[in-house]
């Protein structure tokens, strides 16, 4: 529309410039002839004749290019129209408008067709996205996506449980996040820089509580968009601890058996030769010897001895006794223990800090009772709270064992009572973690390390488990998960 009253200004220029040139021009030919009337009368009518026709001709050039816009719109029309054929028989004008009519018409359903295609395709984006939500959030693994600057961009519910974090986590780098679980944040920032895969690899972490926690993990890269950093990566978490123990238990059950069975028979024989090289001994304390021949004959009496009660613990081991369960009282147990151990605490200036009795003033406890072999659990938890004293160096300062008792409920709906024996010491290695319940495997200079491995077995008749770990404040931790009568 715009172009077309520029055409118009045009063509009226043009006009009017013609008649002002010939306007121009009649008057310097009418200035320039003889001024008699007779002769310019001719020569007045000659140039408005030709000044008429000039114009005329000229009228009709430029109507013609007025018009030649409309008739290529009208020749486009009959294009565009299906109806060509017909548009003679009416004017051109209503034809023209006819057809753009259309134009509009078809524009406009074109124009709603793409609105909603516009609108399925926004439809089919949210419904992925939601989809994709949902299949994070079902995941039963912890997942944690981070993106190419190391920022966490997606976590579920398993994620954060494991990771105890809640909602805030969004966005924070991954070194903040897994600030608990510096093997996995290594495996992260491996992954980031080289795009490398770890498949299946575990890592060992500390609960809040300080409980030891193993972690399955995966670590896989993930193409994101330019915006995001480009390569990021994707985190498949599984707390593999219960799975690790049970595990590990099943590897020290047939262990120990394939151990008591090819043992037993030779420490009967040792048991044998211990008694007759007993008597021997005895015989000669009652000859006549010297001061330096008795003192002698003093101590190998004793090393016998230690050297029978270490046979006779093994035997015991190796053939275990079926048990005598009664309902005993834990508490008391416990008691026990600690009148039975007052002396070796005291020696080694020890503090044993037990749980208060359910039977004391200010205690809101239920009585716990257990089924169990009171002599024998009662021999396993001397023989545990002993090894918790014994652990702590002479020069540590803090200087105690405690013991906690509680109970819980596990997911088949079976009470348990739990019993942790926590010393101050230094801890138990890791690589050594998995060894410490083999029968004569000992870390101190002096022990037979039966004491452990009795424990274990004792608690596993009981239907219980007994696990080793160690505390976030540096000290070992045992403890023991016994089923819980009421």
């Amino acid at each position: 529309m715009v172009r077309y009253g520029n055409r118009i200004q045009l063509g009226v220029s043009v006009l009017t410039g013609f008649f002002l040139l010939a306007t121009l021009f009649a008057v310097l030919f009418y200035a320039l002839t003889t001024p008699t009337p007779a002769d310019r009368g001719p020569l007045v009518l000659t140039g408005f004749i030709a000044i008429l026709i000039g114009s005329l001709v000229c009228i009709l050039l430029i109507v013609r290019w007025l018009v030649r816009p409309y008739r290529q719109l009208v020749g486009e029309a009959e294009r565009a129209s299906l109806t060509a054929g017909t548009h003679h028989s009416r004017d051109e004008a209503a034809f023209v408008l006819e057809t753009f009519q259309s134009v509009v018409a078809q524009l406009q359903t074109q124009r709603k067709e793409l609105e909603k295609l516009s609108a399925q395709a926004r439809e089919r984006a949210d419904s992925a996205e939601k989809f994709s939500e949902r299949i994070v959030a079902s995941v039963p693994s912890g997942l944690i996506a981070f993106d190419g600057n190391g920022r966490s961009m997606a976590i579920n519910a398993p994620g954060r449980a494991l990771l105890e974090v809640d909602g805030t986590a969004m966005g924070e780098p991954f070194h903040t996040l897994l600030s608990s679980f510096p093997p996995l944040a290594h495996l992260v920032e491996q992954c980031l820089q080289t795009g490398q895969l770890f498949r299946r690899e575990e890592v060992e972490a500390h609960t809040a509580e300080g409980l030891a926690r193993r972690i399955g993990a995966t670590v896989a890269p993930i193409d994101l968009s330019s915006e995001r950093g480009g390569r990021g990566v994707l985190c498949l978490l599984t707390d593999i601890t219960e799975v690790t123990q049970l595990r590990e238990q099943v590897a020290l059950k047939r262990n120990l058996e394939s151990l008591g069975e090819m043992s037993a028979g030779l420490a009967h024989e040792f048991k044998n030769a211990i008694a007759t090289l007993h008597g021997y001994v005895q015989l000669l304390q009652h000859l006549d010897l010297d001061e330096k021949a008795r003192a002698t004959t003093s101590s190998l009496l004793n090393e016998v001895r230690n050297l029978s009660e270490m046979v006779t613990a093994f035997l015991n081991f190796a053939r275990p006794q079926p048990l005598d369960l009664d309902t005993i009282s834990l508490s008391e147990l416990l008691e026990e223990c600690a009148t039975e151990l007052r002396g070796l605490y005291a020696d080694l200036t020890v503090e044993l800090v037990l749980p208060a009795a359910a039977d004391a003033p200010n205690s809101r406890k239920p009585p716990c009772q257990i089924h169990a072999d009171e002599r024998m659990l009662h021999q396993a938890l001397l023989n545990l709270l002993r090894n918790a004293a014994e652990a702590i160096p002479a020069d540590h300062a803090s200087r105690y064992v405690k013991v906690s008792n509680s109970q819980e409920l596990d997911k088949a709906g079976k009470e348990w009572t739990v019993i942790e024996i926590e010393d101050s010491g230094e801890g138990i290695p890791t690589s050594e973690l998995q060894r410490i319940f083999i029968p004569f495997f000992t870390t101190k200079a002096k022990g037979h390390g039966v004491g452990l491995a009795l424990a274990h077995r004792v608690v596993a008749e009981h239907g219980g488990s007994l696990i080793a770990s160690n505390a976030k404040t540096g000290g070992a931790v045992f403890t023991l998960r016994l089923p819980l009568e009421t």
